[in-house]
């Protein structure tokens, strides 16, 4: 992300300055995840489904994104609202879901919810990873939720 390249660029910078970058670019990183609740709204999620489906999870690894998709109603939506589920997921822009972006996946639905494990992640990048680049396109995240 680009928030270490920026700490890297100022070695001459004392102690305090490039402590100082840090803690802005941690925020920086933060503030780049925009308020989850508000980012999936656009796709007609239910508040009350969402909850139910993160409250499911809790636990290590009990998330399995089948069941995700149709708790939160996902799988039921048009291919406009998966694409547009697909662009808040891919959170550098880059039009791929990364493994980093997957760790992740739950905090688009709560700021609060945890991190998938590595074998949860390993897992959905799995599934959805047709092409075997290692990431997900935005067609494979389509076929991944309808199928």
């Amino acid at each position: 992300m680009f928030q270490v390249s920026r700490v890297y660029k100022i070695e001459g910078l004392g102690r305090g300055g490039l402590h100082q970058l840090a803690e802005s670019s941690v925020r920086i990183h933060s503030s780049l995840r925009a308020k989850p609740e508000l980012n999936m709204s656009f796709a007609g999620l239910n508040d009350a489904d969402v909850a139910a489906a993160l409250a499911a999870c809790t636990a290590a690894d009990s998330f399995n994104h089948k069941a995700f998709f149709a708790k939160v109603g996902l799988a039921s939506k048009s291919s406009d609202d998966v694409k547009k589920a697909f662009y808040v997921i891919d959170q550098d822009k880059s039009g791929f879901i990364e493994e980093d972006e997957l760790k992740l996946f739950l905090q688009n639905f709560s700021a609060s919810a945890r991190a998938l494990t590595d074998a949860e992640t390993k897992a959905f990048l799995a599934d959805g990873d047709k092409d075997g680049d290692g990431m997900i396109g935005v067609d494979e995240f389509a076929a991944m939720i309808k199928g």
